[in-house]
Order: C-alpha cells, then sequence, then structure tokens
C-alpha cells in the first residue's frame, strides 16, 4: 500500500490512502455526535437490507443514491463535493462500499469462479484445499471472530482449527476497499501466492453474508476531529500504554517532528489515515499481488513443462480470460506481467543460439499469449491511451531478437491481416519499423489490431440490435451489407473479423459477439454461394487447364487466431442458453430450421472444407492437423438430425462441386492441405443418411498430389496409376507420415463400410491402389480387410478377402525390390490370407512367385508353409488337390534353386523329398552349383542332409567339393567350419580306403591349422576304414592303416609341418604369459611326431633347432629344456 502523497521522505508513514483533515482546521466545520458503535444494520440501514422479514419495504432515497455513490465515486471526491457531510450518509456510502457480489472474492482466490482446478501452490489437487472453498468452510465452522468495519477498512482474526498434523493458528486479517472492490489484503498466516488465502476469503464472506453482525464505525480520521484537547492526549497515551514497545520509538519521533518548528512534517496538510478511502488519484482495481504473479510464472517456466508446469501457465491464462470477461482492468494487468517473464525466459536465447526450435506445449504458450493480447487491444471500450500504452510494450517486446515468430520456425512474410479497416491512431506510427523485421512475431497480429476501430457505422449497428436487418435490400453487389433475406453482413478479413467476436465475448459481452458471429457466418455462406456460380462458370475453361492456384494462402483451420474454433464456440454456446435469451431475429432463424447449434456446425464444416496451402514450417503443419482434429471433436459431440443432415448434405455437395475454392473439388494444388481426416468424418456421418454422396467425398478426399509424379501442378481429372516419388519440394511436409496415416484411416474406414458390397469393395480398391504410396500403410490396410472379412461371428466375406489378397500382392511387388524389416511378416500374412481365399489363390501365388518373393522367401516361407500339414487340414484337400499343390509348390522350388541355387537348394531338395525325378533335379542343380558359386558352408549343410537321407556317396561327393572352398590357416583352431571338416574325414572313412585316400589330400591342402590335423590323424588311426562297406557290396580288410604309408603317411607329415610352421608363428610376437601355454602346445606336438618311425629324433633336432635360433628367450628356452631334455 503506497504512503501518503506529501510525507517526509525520512519518515516512514503508516499506510494510508491519503491524508484527510478538517477542512480549515475549524472545530464548526463538521458538528456532528461522536461515532458510536453502531451497528451496520441499525439505524439508517435499509429495512430490506437484512432480508428476514416477511415484508420488504422500499428502499430509502438515501440508500439507493448511497450505493451509487460507493460504487463509482472515491470518497475524496464526496468529501471534496460537499463541505459538510451528515454522519448517516457517510456511514451508508461506507456501508455499501465493501464488495456486495462473491463472485469477484471467488475469482481472485481460486483458479477459476466454478472451482474445478487446483490452485497454484502444492499438488493436492482436492477441492476442498483451494482457498475459497477452505474459506467458505471457515466461516460457516464459525471460525471468524472480532469482525470491525472503520471507515473502508475491515479487520478480523480468523482460526485455523488444529489438525493430526499442525496446531491451532490464529491469524490477523485486515482488508482495504473501496467501489465495491477489494484493494489491499494483509494477513499473518504468511501466505505466498496469487490469490487470496482461506482467511482473507473467510473474512470477507462474512462481511458480505453477515453484514448487520459487523460493528460499522467512521473512518478514524473522522472520529478523531469529534474529539477535544483532552480527548485526544488520553486518547494517544492509552494507545502507546497498550502497544508501548510497538509504538514508542514511532511516538516520540513524531513527537520530536512535530514539536519543530522547521519540521517537513509540518509543513504537510493534514495526516495519513489508512481508513478513510481512496483518494481521487487512485486506480480502482481489485487487489493483486504482482510480485507473486511474477515469481509463480518464473517457478512454472524454469520447471520446463514438468510437474504440469504448463497446465498451470494454462490456469492463468483462463484467468486472465475470467478477468476481461469481468471486465476486470487486472486482466491486462496480469497478461502484462506474464509477458515479461516469458521474455525474460533464459531458454529463448539458448533456443536461439543453438538454432534449436521450443518444444510444442510451450509454443502454444505463446500462441495463447498472442491471441490474449489480440483480445485485449481490441476491447470495445478501451481508451486510445490504455491502447497506445500496450501498443508501446507490444513493440518493445516484438523488437526484442529472441522474441518467438508467429509461424515457429519460418518468417512467413504474409500481408498486413487486418487491412479491412486501416483507419485509426496508431496506423503510421511505427510502420517503417515494422516492415523492416524479416519476421512476424507473436504480438504482430496484436500490433496489427492496435490500428482497427469499431466507430464503423454498419458494425455498431449489428452488434447493438438483433432487430437490425434490412428485407427490401437486393444483394447484388460483392460488397452488400445484407444479404438476399435482409440481414446483415459484415466483409472483413474472416480472421479479423473473428477476433473481434472473440474480444466481445472474452471482455463480457455475449450477445454482441452471438450478433458479429451470425453476421460473420451469413457472409461466410453467401461467399461461398458466390464462389460456386464463379466456378460454375468457367468450369471448363478450368478443367481444360487440369490443375488450378491456391485461392487461400493463409487457411482457417490452423490460423493462429482460430477463426472458426471461435465462431463454433461462440454458437454453440449460445445454443445451449435457455430460449428466453434468444431474441427476436434468432427466434426468425430458428423459424427457418437454423439454431445456433445448425449454423456452428456449417461454419465447421466450411472451414474445414476450405482449399488452403500447407504452411511451412514443422509447428505450422503440426497446428494445422491439431486445430483439424479439435474441431472434428467438437463436431462430433453434436448429435445429428434432419436438420443438420441437410446442411451435411449441402456442404457436401457444395465441396465436390466448388472447384479451386474446395480442398474436396475436381482438381487441387500440389501443396494444398489434404482432406482425409474431415472426409472420415463426413463419410461416417453421412453414410447411414446418403451412402453415394458418403463414397463421392470420401473416394475424392484419398488423393495426396503432393506425392505424385503427375507433370502438370494438381491433374487428377485422369485416372492413372501413379508412381511415388519424394516430394522434392522446399520447405518439407513434415507432417507427411501423420497425413498418409490419416489416408490409410479413410481407406480402412471405406474398406469396412463396404463389406458385403462388391462394386463399393471394387471402388475402394481402385482408389487404394491408385492413392496409397506406402507399403506399410497398403498392408495394414490389408490386414483390416483380412481381420473385417473373417469375423468369428459371420461367415467370411469373400469378396472382402480377395481386396485383402490384393492389397497383399501389391505389397509384396512394392517392397520385392526395396528393403523392409516386415517383409518377412508380409510374407507370411500373404500366405495365410491366400490359404483363406482358397487353394486356387495358394496355386496361383506359386505360378507367379517371381513377381512376388524372392526365391529363398518362395522356398522356405511359401512352398514349406502350402506343403504343411496345417495348410492341408485347414483346406480339406481330397488327395488330386494335395498333389496338384505339392507338383506347384517342386515346381516352385525347382525354380528358385535354378535362380539362386546358394540359398534355395536345400530348401529345393526338401520340397522335392517325394518324387524322384523332381530330387534328382533338385540334386543335380546342387551339382552344377557346388562348383562355381556356392559355399563351403552350404555345401556342407546340403552334405550332411544327404547323409541323413541315406545317401553317404552324394554326401561325400559334396563334401569333398566343400572342402575344396575351405582354407584353415595355423591359427584359426576354433573355426565353425572344423565340425564339417571332421565330419567329411569321418564319412570318407566309414566309406572306405579309397575315399579317405581322396579326401586326404584336399585336407592336407586346405587345413594348415596343426590341432585340427592331428585330430583328424587319431581318429584314422583308432578304427579300420569302411564301416559302411557292407552297405556297398565292398570288401572290408579290418585291419588299420599303416602311418608309413599313404595316404596316411603324407597326412602325418603334413602335420607335422603344421606343428613346425606353427611353432616359428607363435614364437616370432610370444610374451611370458603366454609361456606356459607354449609349452602344452610343443607336449602335443612330441605326440604327433611320436607317431612317425623316426619321430623321437625328428623332435629332439626340432627342439635343439629352437634353442640355437630362440637362445634370446633365455626364460622360455629355460622352460622348453626342463620339460624336453
Amino acid at each position: 500500500r503506497p504512503s501518503a502523497a506529501g510525507a517526509p521522505p525520512s519518515l516512514q508513514q503508516p499506510p494510508a490512502k491519503r491524508l484527510c483533515c478538517r477542512p480549515g482546521y475549524n472545530p464548526a466545520c463538521r458538528q456532528g455526535q461522536r461515532a458510536g458503535g453502531v451497528l451496520c444494520g441499525g439505524a439508517g440501514s435499509a429495512p430490506g437490507g437484512s432480508g428476514n422479514g416477511k415484508t420488504h419495504n422500499p428502499e430509502s432515497l438515501l440508500d439507493i443514491a448511497a450505493r451509487r455513490v460507493a460504487e463509482k465515486w472515491p470518497f475524496q471526491r464526496v468529501e471534496e463535493r460537499f463541505e459538510r457531510i451528515p454522519e448517516p450518509v457517510q456511514r451508508r456510502i461506507v456501508y455499501w462500499s465493501f464488495p456486495r457480489s462473491e463472485k469477484e472474492i471467488c475469482m481472485y482466490s481460486s483458479f477459476n469462479a466454478g472451482g474445478e482446478e487446483s490452485g497454484t501452490s502444492g499438488d493436492n489437487n482436492d477441492e476442498t484445499q483451494l482457498p475459497f472453498l477452505r474459506g467458505v468452510t471457515l466461516l460457516e465452522g464459525g471460525w471468524v471472530d472480532n469482525v470491525l468495519q472503520v471507515g473502508f477498512h475491515l479487520s478480523g482474526t480468523v482460526t485455523d482449527p488444529a489438525t493430526p498434523s499442525s496446531p491451532e493458528l490464529v491469524c490477523s486479517v485486515s482488508v482495504s476497499f473501496d467501489r465495491c472492490k477489494i484493494t489491499a489484503v494483509t494477513c499473518t498466516c504468511g501466505n505466498k501466492d496469487i490469490f487470496y488465502c482461506a482467511h482473507v476469503v473467510a473474512l470477507s464472506l462474512y462481511r458480505v453474508r453477515k453484514p448487520e453482525q459487523v460493528k460499522l464505525h467512521l473512518p478514524i480520521s473522522e472520529t478523531l476531529f469529534q474529539m477535544s484537547r483532552d480527548q485526544l492526549q488520553k486518547f494517544v497515551q492509552y494507545l502507546i500504554s497498550v502497544h508501548h514497545t510497538e509504538v514508542l520509538p514511532t511516538a516520540q519521533k513524531l513527537a520530536d517532528e512535530i514539536l519543530s518548528q522547521n519540521s517537513e512534517i509540518n509543513q504537510v496538510h493534514g495526516a495519513p489515515d489508512p481508513t478513510a478511502g481512496a483518494s481521487v488519484d487512485d486506480e480502482n482495481c481489485w487487489h493483486l499481488d504482482e510480485e507473486q504473479v511474477q515469481e509463480q510464472v518464473k517457478l512454472f517456466l524454469s520447471q520446463g513443462g514438468y510437474h504440469g508446469s504448463g497446465k498451470q501457465l494454462n490456469l492463468l491464462f483462463s484467468k486472465v480470460r475470467e478477468m476481461l470477461k469481468m471486465r476486470d482492468s487486472n486482466g491486462a494487468r496480469m497478461l502484462t506481467l506474464i509477458t515479461e517473464q516469458f521474455m525474460a525466459d533464459p531458454r529463448l536465447a539458448l533456443w536461439r543460439q543453438q538454432g534449436t526450435t521450443m518444444t510444442d506445449k510451450y509454443r502454444q504458450l505463446w500462441d495463447e499469449l498472442g491471441a490474449l493480447w489480440m483480445c485485449i487491444v481490441l476491447n470495445p471500450h478501451c481508451k486510445p491511451e490504455q491502447k497506445s500504452s500496450w501498443l508501446r510494450q507490444l513493440r518493445r517486446w516484438t523488437s526484442v531478437d529472441v522474441c518467438p515468430w508467429e509461424d515457429g520456425n519460418h518468417g512467413n512474410e504474409l500481408p498486413n491481416l487486418t487491412h479491412s479497416l486501416p483507419q485509426g491512431a496508431h496506423g503510421n506510427q511505427g510502420h517503417d519499423s515494422l516492415q523492416m523485421r524479416p519476421h512476424r512475431t507473436v504480438f504482430t497480429r496484436a500490433i496489427e489490431a492496435c490500428d482497427l476501430h469499431w466507430q464503423d457505422r454498419h458494425l455498431q449497428h449489428i452488434i447493438a440490435s438483433d432487430l437490425y436487418a434490412n428485407y427490401c435490400y437486393h444483394d447484388n453487389q460483392e460488397g452488400s451489407l445484407f444479404d438476399a433475406r435482409g440481414w446483415p453482413l459484415w466483409h472483413e478479413h474472416v480472421p479479423t473479423a473473428c477476433a473481434r467476436v472473440d474480444a466481445l465475448r472474452s471482455h463480457g459481452y455475449p450477445r454482441e459477439a452471438l450478433r458479429l458471429a451470425i453476421a460473420v457466418v451469413n457472409t461466410l455462406r453467401r461467399q461461398q454461394q458466390r464462389q460456386l456460380e464463379h466456378f460454375r462458370r468457367h468450369k471448363k475453361e478450368l478443367l481444360h487447364k487440369g490443375h488450378t492456384s491456391i485461392t487461400n494462402m493463409e487457411g482457417w483451420v490452423g490460423h493462429p487466431l482460430d477463426p472458426i474454433g471461435t465462431l463454433f464456440s461462440t454458437l454453440t454456446e449460445s445454443g445451449r442458453k435457455p430460449a428466453t435469451q434468444i431474441k427476436q431475429i434468432h427466434r426468425y432463424i430458428l423459424k427457418y430450421g437454423e439454431s445456433y447449434v445448425a449454423l456452428a456446425v456449417e461454419t465447421a464444416l466450411i472451414g474445414l472444407g476450405q482449399q488452403r496451402v500447407m504452411p511451412d514450417g514443422l509447428y505450422a503443419q503440426e497446428k494445422v492437423c491439431r486445430n483439424e482434429e479439435q474441431l472434428l471433436a467438437k463436431l462430433q459431440e453434436v448429435e445429428l438430425d434432419d436438420s443438420l443432415v441437410k446442411i451435411f448434405r449441402k456442404q457436401a455437395v457444395f465441396l465436390l462441386e466448388a472447384g479451386p475454392y474446395s480442398g474436396l473439388g475436381e482438381i487441387v494444388h500440389r501443396e494444398s492441405v489434404p482432406m482425409h481426416t474431415f472426409a472420415r468424418y463426413l463419410f461416417t456421418s453421412l453414410l447411414p443418411h446418403d451412402a453415394e454422396l458418403a463414397y463421392k467425398i470420401a473416394l475424392r478426399a484419398m488423393r495426396l498430389p503432393v506425392l505424385e509424379s503427375t507433370a502438370s501442378s494438381g491433374d487428377l481429372s485422369r485416372p492413372h496409376h501413379i508412381v511415388s516419388v519424394v516430394p522434392n519440394r522446399y520447405p518439407r511436409w513434415f507432417t507427411l507420415s501423420h497425413i498418409e496415416s490419416q489416408q490409410c484411416e479413410l481407406a480402412s474406414t471405406m474398406l469396412t463400410a463396404a463389406k458385403g458390397d462388391s462394386r463399393r469393395l471394387e471402388t475402394v480398391l481402385e482408389s487404394i491402389q491408385k492413392n496409397i504410396h506406402s507399403s506399410s500403410h497398403i498392408f495394414k490396410l490389408a490386414q483390416d480387410a483380412f481381420k473385417i472379412a473373417t469375423l468369428m461371428d459371420s461367415l467370411p466375406d469373400i469378396t472382402l478377402l480377395k481386396v485383402s489378397l490384393e492389397l497383399g500382392l501389391q505389397v509384396m511387388r512394392i517392397t520385392l525390390s526395396t528393403l523392409n524389416w516386415r517383409r518377412r511378416e508380409m510374407v507370411r500374412w500373404l500366405v495365410t490370407c491366400a490359404t483363406e481365399v482358397g487353394v486356387y489363390a495358394l496355386d496361383s501365388i506359386m505360378q507367379s512367385w517371381f513377381t512376388l518373393f524372392t526365391p529363398t522367401e518362395a522356398t522356405s516361407i511359401v512352398a514349406t508353409t502350402v506343403m504343411s500339414n496345417s495348410t492341408i487340414v485347414r483346406l480339406h484337400l481330397d488327395c488330386h488337390q494335395q498333389e496338384n499343390l505339392a507338383s506347384s509348390a517342386r515346381t516352385l522350388a525347382l525354380q528358385c534353386a535354378m535362380k539362386d541355387p546358394q540359398n534355395c537348394a536345400l530348401s529345393a531338395l526338401t520340397l522335392c523329398e517325394k518324387d524322384h525325378i523332381a530330387f534328382e533335379t533338385a540334386y543335380q542343380i546342387v551339382l552344377d552349383a557346388a562348383a562355381t558359386g556356392m559355399s563351403y558352408t552350404q555345401l556342407f549343410t546340403i552334405a550332411r542332409y544327404m547323409e541323413h537321407r541315406g545317401y553317404p556317396l552324394r554326401a561325400y561327393k559334396l563334401a569333398t567339393s566343400a572342402m575344396a572352398h575351405l582354407n584353415l590357416s595355423y591359427n584359426q583352431d576354433t573355426h565353425p567350419a572344423i565340425n564339417d571338416v571332421l565330419w567329411a574325414c569321418a564319412l570318407s572313412h566309414s566309406l572306405g580306403k579309397n575315399e579317405l585316400a581322396a579326401v586326404i589330400p584336399l585336407v592336407v591342402k586346405s587345413v594348415k591349422c596343426a590341432t585340427v590335423l592331428s585330430d583328424i590323424l587319431r581318429r584314422c588311426t583308432l578304427t579300420t576304414p569302411g564301416m559302411v562297406s557292407a552297405l556297398h557290396s565292398r570288401r572290408n580288410s579290418g585291419k588299420l592303416m599303416s602311418l608309413d604309408k599313404a595316404p596316411l603317411r603324407q597326412l602325418l607329415d603334413a602335420t607335422i609341418g603344421a606343428y613346425i610352421n606353427t611353432t616359428h608363428s607363435r614364437l616370432t610376437h610370444i610374451s611370458p604369459r603366454h609361456y606356459s601355454e607354449f609349452i602344452e602346445f610343443l607336449g602335443k606336438a612330441r605326440e604327433t611326431f611320436m607317431m612317425a618311425h623316426d619321430g623321437h629324433i625328428q623332435f629332439t633336432q626340432f627342439i635343439d633347432n629352437l634353442k640355437q635360433i630362440y637362445k634370446g628367450k633365455k626364460k622360455l628356452m629355460m622352460l622348453v629344456r626342463e620339460r624336453f631334455g
């Protein structure tokens, strides 16, 4: 509370609104009895004030006049106007000066008047914890006491009752008020919040609800005027005595100042009185703790969207709108404080420096900030000096480098969008400086709106009266003021006109907003009709060109001012009001079947169907999608009746026939916003009433020109299949994946609806194949169609199954030559779908496998699944059908094996097992490929398969081919092919000496690893060769093979040589930690050496050679000597 004007700076005065004195310091000027403790409801109050009597007398003229004065005049002006004010008059003015409505008290003590949201402090969402409701509880519980009103000051004590977690707390509360507004509050509870605490609420409501129980005294200065000198001295001395510890120093200082002739205090006329009401210069507004507003906003911003801070900021914005609606000047004041904190957010500079974008939720808060400023500057009753002040603020903010741009990321060079009414006091001020800025900021529209005014006579007539019409008017001009029915029109840039509607609603003028909204909607309808007529006149010319241009560079859906949403909300809110509030012209509207809800729905349909260019930048594009979804969600809440269905039909026909003005016209621009989401809503809404029209709308909307490779921009008049291309435009369509998913949803909705209607299904299938280019989305549609066709509660829909299969085949063709991580899933699903369709479908996909699958997929997935028992059982096939299917599978397998023997040979052999000719053919394909293109791994695998199937000689032949491709170096003792080599040698050994003799040279050539060779050598010496010779009518000698003769001698020599070479290789880079391992390796080498006739001599020479060559490795050689001598 500011100190008194004119008080000496050296002395801090007690809180007071103004200085009070007896005029002329003359005791005779104001005669009257001493102020006693008369109750508010006592003598002089209105007879019916308490409302407790059964009869109500008219209010006295004194009360009527005092109430009006108390509402509008500061008390100082009353005192200046009248030299002498009788005490009863003063009492009634003071009485009526306290707020009489609880609505404002509630607004300043909770986030909204309904008490639906939690407070800013704490995370407790319990409604009973809201300050207002807690205050009501304290009041009703009888916890308010010692209530005293002295002039314009109310005080009392409020007790917080004890709880298990906290003791009882007694709070001293004081409230200052002026002209029915609380102007200052204090409470000893120490509350730190934007809103009033529960104790202030309890005391205030006590005064509102129980005024007759509050003792009322005149301002303390008035009481002091009536005292004699002795009484004054006694008063002061008693006051000091009671509060001597608190006031004695101040009292002595004041006494010294007063007794000094030249002191500043003696130069001041009068003395401060905190109970005397407001001065003439005081602003009359409710108490708002500016510091707490700033601190809370700063705190929420610092939390970066966590802990519900985004929700809290949105609640603050809602509070601003609530204040504006109640025409409270604190709305603009609070928004200024919020904006200052937003502009001071350190993240803005950081994001600008790093070139990163702000989060989507944070960006939406900035949008709301800009929209609120638009509402404030469009206040129809704001003073010119207020608007000038706001304009200076907005220009200051928009000139800051970090001020966010209007479209999020890119500077959109749009013209001044409020040019319809350029007249204004600020039309040319700073205009050049704004044009110098390369980007429009979130405040640019509010700055432009400062140029708008409300002085247009036609506009004033529209908002002033429900009866403003001209039924004799002829609507034959472009800028007509009335339509053909005589209803007023308002021609202005649509978002700007809707911003006016929003401003009227926001500032508490709902009827005026409704009148203007109806005029804007009628203008849109008239404009729509004119556009349709214009297109019909030039239709042939436009269709011949085969392309179109965007008629609206800035769409209404996704616009920063949300014009369609504003009109919709204004009309639907009015539609929910009682019929008694509807005026004569609005009854006339209802007479013609056009309720407010009908007007709202038609407005939404007009806006959503508008052809508009896709804006630049990620945020702006996301906003288009988000705004469209919000509008559709509102529309879905409306229950369609016959009148609304007529509107839907009317708008659907317009959308189909309006050419470039409609997003569903015959031709659209390549970069116009797609209509998939909107069309899906129209389709589901119209389907029960007009299926033909519903399908026309949905099929027309399926196109996505931005992905089509047509030469001309927007030529969709000739049906043709279009190749998918990557959009090469700049800037990019950041929301393309979302748009494609919506296109897919539209198609899925049509497929579901068309179940059982083969003609419709065929049309929808053609549209999908023509317009959808994403394999994943086509696959989803195929799956959707399959699910719908095979629902458990009904027989399969064969037509829909065929559609599903056709879409699946298209997916196979698209993804055949491209990588797709879901490809195996897609192939398996297609076989399942073909199985449901029937045996002919399975046979068909196998016949044309090369256009659908890779050879590996065809053999390992398709043919294998087709030949499985589960498929045979599922299709209930007879023997003949089984054989035909198996024959197709074998043919497929052989073709795949020819094309890709490396990956398909084994599958082909498996599939051809039951047919000798096919099996032999597959085996021959393997042999032909073994010499050229197959790896040793593939050959070993097929060889093992051959042995398993009982063809050891064929296995041996393939194993030798594999050995020819293998190469194992000296250090590859853990190579995965070692087991295959051991198996191949075991197979050769089991077949006989000749086979073993043939394979050992291959082993010696391919394998250089000493441990592997020694393992093979030992296995060959443990048993006699030819263990399976009896199966091949060979004689078995029963003797072990000699190591001194071929072929084992060759293997032994190779093994010894490998040990020698490996030893030298390991010693080249050996470290001490590998010494013990090396000694063990030499031990294994000695075992192999000893297998030779002269092995002992060879090993001794080998060790001596090592000692000589590597004598520098003394520690290692010492270990060698200790072990081997």
